[in-house]
């Protein structure tokens, strides 16, 4: 049975989600559709600390036994942070995917975030 998406973030279109951190920063993840859709997850692939991205490019590769798939970023920001233990546990992205976060980005732009779908929105968009 799916999971129901936390209302404490935002969702893209695209199956990934942003949550607002205490640094200011925003975490950046996928959801249970995603991870559905991906199957068993072998590796992870994470953008490098520093990185400037834009809204839609590839903050990580997640592979799995069926495919590999680019996560696009939600927002424009900076790489502030990587979760490495994912690379040793890529399958706990299957297990629990609101739990772990890929990478932590500080947003350029606040309106990124707002533009985003909320949980409800996310749900019915699907």
């Amino acid at each position: 049975m799916p999971m129901l998406p936390p209302n404490d973030r935002r969702y893209s279109a695209t199956h990934q989600w942003a949550q607002p951190t205490p640094e200011g920063t925003l975490a950046i993840g996928i959801t249970d559709f995603a991870q559905d859709q991906l199957g068993d997850l072998m590796f992870v692939e994470l953008a490098s600390v520093g990185r400037i991205l834009k809204a839609g490019e590839s903050c990580a590769t997640l592979e799995s036994v069926k495919t590999a798939s680019d996560v696009a970023s939600p927002v424009s920001g900076t790489v502030h942070a990587v979760n490495d233990a994912l690379k040793e546990h890529p399958e706990v992205l299957n297990v629990e995917p609101y739990d772990h976060w890929l990478v932590k980005i500080t947003p350029h732009h606040a309106e990124d975030y707002t533009r985003l779908l909320t949980a409800e929105g996310y749900q019915n968009s699907m």
